[in-house]
């Protein structure tokens, strides 16, 4: 038989299409992994994580504004009830967003204050004391100022810790908009700054915006405290099982009669710093893995799917290799900052323009002295306080950071939003003067950003001239 005239036989269908469609399989598997990485990236930008916010307190303020603005007032207030056994709770969404949610955001706030306290900004005196003198001037001159603007007004008199604190999601976002050229000892000058701030912050609500302090609800308190210590000692490391004494602590604070959410920075001081003698063994697989991933590395034709798995056994060992106050803030970044955050802007920015009486003479008052002691009196307070240090040689400004440096932090931390609304829900019940103090701190945020803004693309140079 002639071979040039012999009809080959076509192959079965699936076997020729199998060889063909698998070296797209690994590409497939990279094009999506690529993906992932973007995404994960895109979650962790400071700026883009302050543009969510943005865009959900405008579309509070729209939606409040709208022709559907009672379905706003209504949504937030809808009821909400939880029944176990002869156990019940009842209360509303607005609740739940205000003192459940942000108990998470007040979590990792203080996670990241101990974390700061550990090895951090704040892990020394001497690291810590200028940009604890710069939150000190930043706190006492706005509040003086507020105090001043209001005129004796006594029912006002309790909205004065509402300009006294700094967001910081929009502050560094606003930061991370003026490009990479900023000098990085100003932006954790301006990290640490507004963590010192917060801690002022939370000591302002622990003592000055907590109700009659109520004897049982410290032993209930103190008994989540035990079991967070028990479960520590235990070498627990799963983060889901600290939920019940977490809980257990959030419920005692709420009988206390102090801010249940006060809870989530005590659990976030008391998370461990270091890694854990338990930590040794997935040490040791990571090793193992990594070995694993260069000796097939090192063949001529290495098997991608097998060093893709050591890969994979590497990066799930990393859940016993970093410390909780680690691992867990990188865990929770991106809920807070997409979910937590967001979802309180939205809740809590929306303040009917229509329903607001601004021609009387309190809530006026209110929102332009908190509108004046953002704006000018954070920018003010913190470059005085700096200067003072500096001039006294109590401090010296860190290499990388100059005067023009300490003025775009100043008015970066005129960003006031959510902690300033926080606190303003909690020194305002008459709904009228909180409706005009945020308006005041949304107006203040916005300006402050701008003005921060435009001084950095005008004062470039000189900010980053080392």
């Amino acid at each position: 038989m002639d071979p040039q005239n012999t009809v080959q036989a076509p192959a079965p269908s699936a076997p020729a299409h199998a060889p063909q469609n698998q070296p797209h399989i690994p590409a497939l598997q990279a094009a999506t992994e690529r993906v992932q990485e973007k995404i994960a990236h895109l979650l962790h930008i400071e700026s883009f994580a302050g543009m969510v916010l943005m865009l959900a307190a405008a579309a509070a303020l729209i939606w409040a504004n709208s022709p559907w603005a009672a379905s706003y007032f209504t949504a937030w207030h809808a009821p909400v009830a939880m029944t176990l056994g002869p156990w019940s709770f009842s209360t509303d969404l607005h609740f739940i967003v205000n003192d459940v949610l942000m108990t998470v955001f007040f979590l990792v706030v203080g996670m990241e204050i101990r974390r700061e306290l550990h090895d951090g900004a704040l892990a020394s005196f001497r690291q810590a004391s200028l940009p604890l003198i710069a939150a000190i001037g930043g706190v006492v001159v706005p509040a003086l100022l507020y105090v001043a603007l209001i005129g004796g007004d006594r029912t006002l008199l309790n909205g004065w810790a509402i300009p006294t604190a700094t967001d910081i999601a929009f502050a560094v976002g606003v930061l991370a908009l003026l490009g990479r050229n900023i000098p990085a000892s100003l932006r954790i000058f301006l990290l640490a700054l507004a963590i010192i701030d917060d801690i002022v912050a939370v000591l302002i609500i622990a003592f000055f915006y907590s109700g009659g302090l109520q004897a049982m609800g410290f032993v209930i308190a103190g008994a989540g405290v035990l079991l967070v210590l028990l479960f520590n000692r235990m070498g627990i490391a799963s983060a889901l099982l600290y939920v019940l004494p977490g809980a257990v602590l959030w419920f005692g604070l709420l009988k206390t009669g102090a801010h249940p959410t006060l809870a989530g920075v005590v659990l976030g001081l008391m998370t461990p710093v270091l890694m854990r003698p338990s930590s040794r063994p997935a040490m040791a697989t990571a090793q193992q893995a990594l070995q694993s991933a260069q000796t097939q590395l090192a063949q001529p034709e290495p098997d991608a799917q097998q060093v893709h798995q050591q890969l994979r056994a590497v990066q799930s060992a990393q859940r016993d290799l970093l410390a909780p106050a680690l691992r867990l803030p990188m865990l929770l970044h991106p809920w807070v900052s997409f979910g937590v955050m967001p979802v309180f802007a939205l809740a809590n920015a929306g303040v009917q323009f229509s329903g607001t009486d601004l021609q009387s003479s309190a809530p006026q008052t209110a929102m332009w002295a908190v509108m004046i002691a953002l704006v000018l009196g954070k920018p003010l307070g913190i470059f005085l306080a700096t200067l003072l240090a500096v001039k006294s040689r109590l401090c010296s400004l860190p290499a990388g950071l100059n005067w023009h440096g300490v003025l775009l932090v100043g008015l970066l931390a005129g960003i006031g939003f959510t902690m300033a609304i926080f606190v303003g829900g909690l020194a305002f019940e008459d709904a009228n003067l909180l409706g005009a103090a945020k308006l005041g701190i949304l107006s203040a945020s916005a300006i402050a950003a701008i003005a921060g803004l435009l001084f950095g693309v005008m004062a470039r140079s000189r900010i980053t001239d080392r």
